[in-house]
């Protein structure tokens, strides 16, 4: 067993050195369905042993292609030997605290490995449903990916643990023309957290949101464009689930809060309406496992909520044990690398802010004339909070119903500043899983939101 293997090799630990040996394989899966043609149809996996190792007060890393207990050794070595070499030129000297625990922690998730057919097939059978129910359609292309970490931690003070994270998705993109000949496209991710046979034994559980899917295709094929302006909006769930992450989660990751981010000077300062409250979940919400469960990192800290805003106010950052010990605060589980040559950083894990008590339908009668906006195809933020996002399905709202369909627009507006003018936040959370993100090295996320009354600047044509 690999953790075994793994454990035998913490006798070559030096005392007083923290270190921990991560073993780690990353698996991926795509298929393309172009129009009933595959046009792509691959499997990768990549697996690696990495060490990192704080030695004199500076960290050393270093990684191999390998997973045998002679790659164990050598990146030890490795590592060690570049922590020496940085110390001489470092001008630091850091000593993280003793781990908030040791032990063993039990495996979660497991990957059960497919047939390449029976995903080729379960693709072809969601394509002839959209062909056959939808004629009408310009082009249609069914996307399946996968991609599954399992990590294994060894630590010389923290916790050890097995750790695996199997995603898989069946993305359909379906696209139409506007009687002026222009195109018009929208998506739809189906799958999460789990296997292949965890999500996709039977498909045509997801043919009703299929349906939806082409029914708002239609009406974004009759619309109009927004008029450009500061509107008030009702933001669907996905897109107060971006804002979650994109214009206030990297704010408060605390290693961007030391490079200078918003968050650094609003500390325990009103930052949003007192209806906003936002949590980066670790492993459970609601009672249930999160989109994308995480239990432990890959510093052997056991994975906890952390708690950002607190009715309105900024109350915390996220962090891994080096930031923690910085600002005084208590790592969470935070750290986190994509594969075994990356080195562990901040990131996000499931990052959500909070229902309330109105209703969608409350929000949208409360409105004489903005719009309701439903999902985004790309965002982008800074560390200042301002952010614009792509509106890429939405309706106008008139007289308190929705009105026509949208043309793709953008939003934008500085996050802290829009937040404060939430009046309204829906009594359910809409979560999305299939993305990534792209800190330095990519990252499987989750994020979520309800849908939320606000103002914001919308573009028009």
């Amino acid at each position: 067993m690999f953790q075994d293997m793994l454990e035998k090799k913490k006798e070559l630990f030096a005392d007083g050195v923290q270190t921990v040996l991560r073993g780690h394989s990353n698996r991926n899966r795509r298929v393309v369905i172009l129009k009933g043609n595959i046009v792509q149809n691959t499997r990768s996996e990549s697996s690696g042993i990495s060490a990192r190792v704080n030695n004199n007060g500076t960290f050393g890393f270093a990684s191999v292609a390998q997973t045998t207990p002679e790659a164990a050794e050598k990146v030890l070595r490795a590592a060690t030997q570049n922590a020496s070499l940085l110390a001489q030129h470092a001008n630091r000297s850091i000593m993280l605290p003793p781990s908030l625990g040791t032990g063993m922690l039990e495996p979660h998730g497991v990957i059960n490995d497919a047939a390449q057919k029976d995903i080729i097939e379960a693709c072809q059978t969601v394509d002839a449903y959209v062909e056959k129910t939808y004629p009408d359609l310009t082009t249609r292309t069914i996307v399946y990916t996968e991609d599954s970490q399992d990590r294994t931690i060894v630590s010389s003070d923290a916790w050890n643990g097995h750790m695996i994270t199997p995603r898989c998705y069946i993305y359909v993109f379906i696209t139409a023309t506007t009687e002026s000949g222009n195109p018009v496209e929208l998506f739809k991710a189906f799958g999460g957290y789990g296997s292949f046979k965890d999500n996709f034994s039977d498909v045509t559980k997801y043919y009703p949101e299929i349906d939806e899917l082409y029914k708002r295709l239609m009406d974004k094929k009759e619309g109009v464009y927004a008029q450009s302006g500061y509107k008030t909006v009702v933001l669907g769930g996905f897109m107060s689930g971006m804002l979650a992450h994109e214009a206030v989660g990297h704010t408060v990751e605390a290693d961007l809060v030391r490079g200078g981010s918003v968050a650094g000077k609003n500390l325990n300062k009103t930052v949003a309406s007192e209806l906003v409250s936002m949590i980066d979940f670790a492993h459970t919400y609601d009672g249930k496992p999160a989109p994308l469960p995480v239990y432990l990192d890959d510093e052997g800290t056991v994975a906890e909520d952390e708690v950002l805003i607190k009715d309105g106010t900024l109350v915390g950052y996220m962090h891994d044990r080096e930031s923690a010990q910085h600002y005084g605060m208590k790592p969470s589980g935070n750290a986190r690398a994509w594969g075994y040559s990356d080195e562990p950083l901040i990131r996000m894990r499931n990052t959500c802010i909070l229902p309330g008590k109105s209703t969608l339908e409350e929000m949208i009668a409360s409105i004489d004339d903005g719009y309701y906006l439903i999902s985004s195809g790309n965002g982008q933020a800074d560390l200042t909070g301002e952010f614009m996002f792509g509106v890429t399905c939405g309706y106008e709202i008139k007289n308190g119903k929705l009105g026509k369909g949208l043309l793709d627009t953008t939003v934008s507006g500085v996050a802290f500043d829009m937040l404060r003018t939430v009046d309204m936040v829906s009594d359910s959370v809409e979560w999305s899983s299939s993305g990534f993100c792209g800190k330095k090295q990519m990252m499987a996320v989750s994020m979520g939101g309800p849908s939320m009354r606000c103002k914001i600047m919308i573009g028009g044509r």
